[in-house]
């Protein structure tokens, strides 16, 4: 049973990786709670429903999914619904899903009654291997993406690979680019299994996808506990986010998957790393490759490289004007590195939409 311990100044806790843990939440649930609410998809519980074992009944929230209703109207909506149904400040709130419902509900828990606690408990491999650790959570605006939120660990992140068996396809592929963004960042090992080991990947085998959502569990865990509030290593985990958030607030979070949008960043920022030669061509042309084995990105027709950079001025790691992106130098390595002139920004930009 791999277990990783994020150990951050606003709270310790576990982030578990082992087949059937959902049947042992009840023993990360504090004897002390008051209410427990359970926020979810009504086809996430239907799949699902009977593995999560709190050890007590817990009031549904049943949201609708989908980027685009990840906004504030929702949150209040569902803080109401808590307040009608007796929540107050001893509640506990469970998000089970994937990484919408986990930075959702991990705002929700985070806001209503000025805190509540949260167990993160996420059913898609995007959200096992970056929402569902770590503690940001947020909703988007118009603007752009994640831009109202909070930092709010969990009491415990539970992350059972099992239920991936039932995620479809290109859900399943999404996810695959965050986890390749582990291996880019800080682990030539992982990046190597993902490049050798394609085809056992592709099929779910049981081991190797324990394998890969360990590894990637172990990094964000290492990588949050240094730098709980992203002010300094913690922005090495947005490599390929820069970019790719400016694409799903430019296509209405309607078009593409996260996952997708970061695989679309990550080459855009290859790209721009080679540019600026941060990246040697050899170590560019392996890491575009990789990103190819695991596609297809959905056709990116009608988006412009102009619009994408104007996006870029409002991310929310932007600051005081200045534009940061994470850059490769070397498969395992990168660094952050502002104020890149924007006809070369443009341009990567131009090239990774082909």
């Amino acid at each position: 049973m791999p277990c990783f311990v994020v150990a951050t100044p606003q709270r310790t806790y576990e982030a578990v990786v082992e087949r059937g843990v959902l049947a042992r939440a009840a023993e990360f649930v504090p004897a002390r709670a008051g209410r427990l609410f359970v926020l979810t998809t009504e086809d996430v519980w239907r799949l699902h429903g009977a593995r999560l074992r709190l050890g007590r009944d817990a009031e549904m929230l049943f949201f609708p999914g989908g980027e685009e209703r990840k906004r504030l109207a929702e949150v209040e909506t569902l803080a109401e619904e808590m307040v009608v149904r007796g929540g107050d400040r001893s509640s506990l709130l469970v998000a089970f899903g994937g990484g919408i419902v986990n930075d959702l509900g991990g705002f929700l828990a985070a806001v209503f009654m000025r805190g509540i606690p949260v167990i993160q408990a996420p059913t898609t491999l995007l959200a096992q291997v970056d929402a569902g650790v770590g503690g940001k959570t947020g909703v988007n605006l118009v603007a752009g993406k994640n831009l109202v939120g909070a930092f709010h660990q969990p009491l415990a992140a539970l992350i059972d690979p099992s239920v991936l068996e039932t995620l479809p396809e290109r859900e399943y592929r999404a996810g695959l680019f965050e986890v390749l963004k582990c291996g880019i960042i800080r682990s030539p090992a992982l990046f190597a299994l993902l490049v050798e080991r394609r085809d056992q990947v592709l099929a779910r085998a049981p081991d190797i996808l324990e394998q890969m959502i360990a590894a990637s569990v172990r990094i964000k865990a290492e990588v949050v506990s240094a730098d709980e509030r992203e002010s300094g290593l913690r922005r090495i985990l947005n490599f390929g986010h820069t970019i790719g958030h400016a694409l799903e607030a430019e296509t209405g979070y309607a078009r593409f998957l996260h996952g997708e949008a970061v695989g679309f960043g990550m080459r855009a920022a290859v790209h721009l790393a080679e540019r600026t030669g941060c990246l040697p061509s050899g170590e560019a042309a392996e890491i575009r490759r990789a990103i190819d084995l695991y596609g297809p990105i959905p056709p990116l027709e009608g988006v412009a490289a102009e619009a994408l950079a104007r996006r870029l001025r409002s991310d929310k790691k932007t600051i005081q004007g200045r534009v940061h992106f994470v850059l490769p130098e070397r498969i395992g390595q990168v660094r952050v590195v502002p104020d890149i002139d924007e006809a070369l920004v443009r341009a990567a930009i131009a090239e990774a939409l082909g």
